[in-house]
């Protein structure tokens, strides 16, 4: 009897324990997200920590579709901006939609990406906010301290940030918050709407600026963003997925 009711009491104890589990909060937080930025911020460099000669650049880009997510990075020659190497990666989404959160999300692809080429790029050009973001860590600096390469944060929009009137109009105008430059509107493309270049990492501005208008050709965005971004939506057309 005593072996049976012991058996009852550590199979209730069990039961408590499993019910316990499932009423605790999850152990993830956007507060606890923002204040990861902000603590990789303060690691970030804002200096050039480039080769001599930059041969190759690579884009990154992550498209989705229910709940996959299909990253790609394109590597390109530098000079001839002539495509030398691409990689792909489909996997199941680990992290939902949050704004300002975005580097969570795609992290997994791209760094996947990433580790199977065999050109080693010598700058990463990503679809995203660098040091411009609320917490100076967006999606281009967040894979710059991840893989410790040179990245450039190049989006189509600005999240935060002031552009001076006088200087709104003009190709290159500085983007600042709070007193502080954290990027610049460029204008790539005559007639065009501009884009928001940023630091990612190891990058100075001026460089950044510099790189990302050396890599654009016939559309606002730099070549090598464009062709990630091209092979992630094959790779999604590929799956049959709307």
């Amino acid at each position: 009897m005593k072996d049976k009711q012991k058996e009852r009491n550590e199979a209730a104890q069990s039961e408590l324990n499993d019910l316990r589990i499932l009423d605790r909060k999850p152990l993830f937080s956007i507060e606890k997200a923002h204040r990861t930025q902000l603590d990789l911020s303060k690691r970030i460099i804002l200096k050039d920590r480039l080769p001599r000669k930059i041969r190759y650049v690579a884009g990154i880009d992550v498209a989705y579709a229910e709940s996959k997510s299909f990253g790609a990075v394109s590597v390109l020659n530098y000079e001839t901006l002539e495509l030398v190497e691409s990689q792909t990666v489909v996997l199941k989404t680990l992290f939902p939609y949050i704004p300002t959160l975005l580097s969570f999300r795609e992290i997994p692809p791209a760094v996947l990406c990433i580790r199977k080429l065999q050109v080693q790029p010598d700058v990463f050009f990503v679809d995203g906010q660098g040091f411009a973001h609320p917490y100076h860590c967006g999606f281009a600096s967040h894979l710059g301290l991840v893989i410790s390469k040179p990245t450039i944060g190049v989006a189509k929009s600005r999240l935060i940030g002031q552009i001076d009137e006088d200087e709104a109009r003009k190709k290159i105008a500085f983007l600042k918050h709070e007193g502080k430059i954290i990027g610049a509107q460029v204008v790539t493309k005559c007639g065009a709407k501009p884009v928001y270049v940023s630091v990612g990492h190891m990058m100075s501005l001026e460089t950044s600026i510099k790189t990302t208008l050396h890599c654009t050709k016939d559309n606002r965005v730099p070549e090598p963003i464009l062709a990630a971004h091209r092979l992630a939506n094959v790779e999604k057309r590929k799956s049959n997925i709307a």
